[in-house]
C-alpha cells in the first residue's frame, strides 16, 4: 500500500491512524479479500482525519473520514460524524450535491474511532479552483452558495438543537445550552470561560427575545468556500459539491455559520443574498445576531486552542469583549 499520512507532532490534537488500520475498515467494506493500493491523507480538515483510498477492483477513489477518539472530543463537538449521518434524510433538497455514504461504523470494533466511508465528489475543492476564475465571475460562486443555504434553511425541524440531540422545545435554551457547553469545554481546556458564561446569561435573561424565533430549520454549521467543490473546466464557477455536514442544527437559520461568513465583508459575496434573500434587520434580530457572533466566537476560541494558536485565543477575548458591552 502507498500510504501517506500528514505528519503531525504528537501533541497534536488530530492523529492518524495506521495503514494496517485503513487496510481493516477497507475489509469490512468491500470484503474480506479487499486490498488497498493507496491511501492519502488530506489536510484541509481540522477535526476529522480525512484520506482518499484507492481499492483494488473499485473504479474510483472513495474518502475515508475517521472521527477523533471519543476522549479528545469537546462536548460542544460530541460525535459529529453521527450528527451528520443522521442529518442525511433532511438533506434531501441538496442530496445531488452530497456524497454518498458507502459504508459507517459507530462499533470501534475496527479501529476505537467512528468513521465513515463516503463517495468521492467530483470537481476540484473551491479554495483551489476559484482564484482561476477573474474576480468578475466570483458573484456567481456565491449566488449558487446563497441559493443552496436558502434550500437548506428551509427545511424543518421538529425540535432545536443538534439532530441527534438533545433537543430543546425553546431556541433560547438551545442557546444558552450551546454556550454552557463551550464555556464548559473552554474549562477543561485551561482557557478563562467566563466572558462566555456572561454570554449565556445574558441570553437566558432576554429569553424571550431569543423565542421571537419559534421555528427550528435546518442549518449546516460549518458551510462556506472550504466545504465546496467546483467543476474544473466550466467557464464560470459551477458548484458540483458540498462535504463535510457534520456541523449540522435545528436553529434559526441567522445563526447559521453561512450566514456569518456572507456578512463578513463587502466584496464578491453580496452576491450571496441576490438568491439567498435579505436578512430580518428588526432590532431584535440584530441584538439575536451579538449572541449568535458570542456563540461564534467561543467556537472559534476553542478552534484555535485546538490547533495551538495561542495569539489567536488571545485576541478572541478582546471581541468578545467588545460584544459583551454592545450587549449590556
Amino acid at each position: 500500500m502507498d500510504f501517506r499520512p500528514v505528519e503531525r507532532a504528537s501533541q497534536a490534537f488530530q492523529q492518524s491512524v495506521t495503514a494496517e488500520e485503513v487496510q481493516a475498515v477497507c475489509r469490512r467494506v468491500f470484503g474480506s479479500d479487499a486490498r488497498v493500493v493507496s491511501a492519502v491523507e488530506l489536510g484541509s480538515g481540522m477535526y476529522n482525519n480525512t484520506y482518499r483510498v484507492a481499492v483494488a477492483g473499485q473504479e474510483r477513489p472513495v474518502i475515508l473520514r475517521i472521527a477523533p477518539e471519543p476522549g479528545r472530543q469537546f462536548r460542544s463537538e460530541r460525535e459529529l460524524m453521527r450528527n451528520e449521518y443522521a442529518s442525511l434524510p433532511y438533506l434531501a433538497v441538496i442530496s445531488p450535491l452530497l456524497p454518498r455514504v458507502i459504508a459507517a461504523d459507530w462499533s470501534h470494533e475496527v479501529i476505537g474511532r467512528d468513521w465513515m466511508v463516503q463517495s468521492l465528489l467530483d470537481g476540484v475543492p473551491a479554495p483551489e479552483r476559484l482564484g482561476d476564475y477573474p474576480r468578475t465571475l466570483w458573484p456567481a460562486f456565491f449566488r449558487q452558495m446563497g441559493a443552496i443555504a436558502r434550500q437548506v434553511h428551509a427545511v424543518r425541524g421538529p425540535r432545536f438543537g443538534p439532530v441527534t440531540g438533545p433537543g430543546y422545545g425553546t431556541w433560547s435554551e438551545a442557546v444558552v445550552a450551546s454556550l454552557e457547553d463551550i464555556a464548559a469545554d473552554l474549562d477543561s481546556a485551561g482557557l478563562d470561560a467566563a466572558d462566555v458564561r456572561k454570554v449565556a446569561a445574558v441570553a437566558g435573561h432576554h429569553h424571550a427575545v431569543l423565542d421571537e424565533v419559534t421555528e427550528p430549520r435546518m442549518t449546516l454549521g460549518d458551510f462556506w468556500t472550504l466545504n465546496a467543490m467546483l467543476h474544473g473546466s466550466t467557464p464560470e464557477p459551477v458548484i458540483t459539491g458540498v462535504f463535510d455536514t457534520d456541523r449540522t442544527c435545528w436553529a434559526d437559520p441567522a445563526s447559521d455559520w453561512t450566514i456569518r461568513m456572507a456578512k463578513a465583508k463587502t466584496d464578491e459575496r453580496e452576491a450571496f443574498w441576490d438568491s439567498y434573500g435579505p436578512l430580518d434587520q428588526s432590532a431584535a434580530a440584530v441584538w439575536r445576531a451579538r449572541i449568535y457572533e458570542a456563540r461564534h466566537l467561543g467556537a472559534i476560541r476553542l478552534e484555535r486552542h485546538r490547533l495551538g494558536k495561542a495569539d489567536a485565543v488571545h485576541e478572541s477575548y478582546g471581541a468578545m469583549a467588545a460584544l459583551l458591552a454592545e450587549l449590556s
